[in-house]
């Protein structure tokens, strides 16, 4: 089956930063989508390993970014015992649209459009 996602949003607040049991990073934010005629939608997004880390560096809250990714249905027990889910988007591919250029200190411009996450897909 087919599970793909494109979403172009903010990010609600800044991404927050975990590590897994083997050590990788794995970063998380909520993403605020327009779903309608004046209705904001929210989701929360999820990266791994590298991608985690340019998300921590680069982006913050407010910043605009479209992404790639696929929608994962996450299932857990609470604290007190109840069943609860949720659906999240595992993002692949992020590509910044409007940042405030943190992250990018010290960095000239020719290296920005030579690899560096201005405008490049991740």
């Amino acid at each position: 089956m087919l599970n793909q996602i494109v979403l172009v949003g903010n990010l609600g607040a800044d991404p927050e930063v975990f590590y897994s049991g083997d050590g990788d990073p794995v970063s998380s934010f909520s993403l605020a989508f327009h779903s309608g005629k004046q209705k904001t939608g929210w989701i929360k997004v999820v990266c791994f390993k590298k991608l985690a880390e340019v998300v921590d560096k680069y982006l913050h809250k407010g910043a605009r970014i479209g992404l790639i990714g696929t929608l994962d249905h996450h299932k857990w027990e609470a604290d007190d015992g109840s069943q609860r889910s949720s659906f999240q988007v595992i993002a692949n591919n992020i590509e910044f649209i409007k940042t405030d250029g943190r992250g990018f200190e010290g960095q000239n411009t020719e290296a920005q459009h030579e690899g560096q996450p201005a405008g490049q897909p991740f």
